[in-house]
């Protein structure tokens, strides 16, 4: 496969069923047929709880297998992935940033930017010298030496983002990152992630059906399955 296919179908899901037991019932909370996403861009993935967004994250960020089917990213089949390769796929490929926001309290923000880079290998100085880097390209270096407590709901986010940065990864996965924020922070936090998405691909996934002006491309599910993948409407 040339370098220009590798970059359309950076992400690629065939016949990808994930199914959970609910005491004797089993319940099909992911069943996609074929899915393929761009290398660069910000995507929603959009649709009522319980059809499927979060499935889909959890399976494309390895925190998850496939009950049945292929899931590629970059270039690897990620069920086919030993552990060791899936824990350096984690680490290396994906960064993640969640609802609430997972700062560690007792660390500043510049320590928790810099914490991913220490299962990496790199030195502390350069650890420390990318997470303020990172900081003032969230706005918030003003900001490093201070502790969740002391950060407002979206400094927190923001902080989030950059951690998520740490090791430069080519995905990044937003599970509802808006979710805990007043709309004046949920709408910077979109247009701060809308930025991030010129070098790389940033998936968000919310219940939020505004989310479709602020993103290059919509996918929505419904029920477990793809229901439409359209441009959105900001883009039209």
């Amino acid at each position: 496969m040339n370098k220009q296919n590798v970059e359309r179908a950076f992400i690629e899901l065939n016949n990808v069923m994930k199914e959970y037991r609910r005491g004797a019932d089993i319940v099909v909370a992911l069943d996609l047929e074929h899915l393929e996403i761009d290398a660069r861009g910000l995507l929603g993935v959009i649709g009522p709880s319980g059809s499927g967004k979060s499935t889909l994250l959890h399976l494309l960020g390895a925190m998850d297998r496939p009950t049945r089917g292929t899931v590629v990213v970059a270039g690897q089949e990620l069920e086919m992935l030993k552990p060791v390769e899936l824990t350096r796929f984690r680490r290396e490929t994906v960064g993640f940033v969640f609802q609430s926001f997972n700062l560690i309290p007792n660390l500043t923000a510049a320590e928790n930017v810099a914490l991913p880079m220490e299962f990496t290998g790199r030195p502390k100085e350069e650890r420390r010298r990318r997470a303020l880097e990172l900081l003032e390209q969230v706005g918030l270096g003003h900001r490093a030496k201070h502790r969740p407590h002391e950060l407002s709901g979206g400094e927190q986010q923001r902080v989030a983002i950059a951690r998520a940065l740490a090791n430069d990864p080519r995905l990044i996965l937003a599970d509802e990152p808006t979710g805990n924020l007043d709309s004046q922070s949920g709408q910077m936090i979109y247009k701060l992630l809308k930025e991030i998405a010129g070098e790389r691909l940033v998936i968000v996934v919310t219940h939020d059906l505004r989310l479709s002006e602020r993103v290059d491309r919509v996918v929505e599910l419904q029920d477990g399955r793809l229901i439409s993948q359209e441009a959105s409407t900001s883009r039209r």
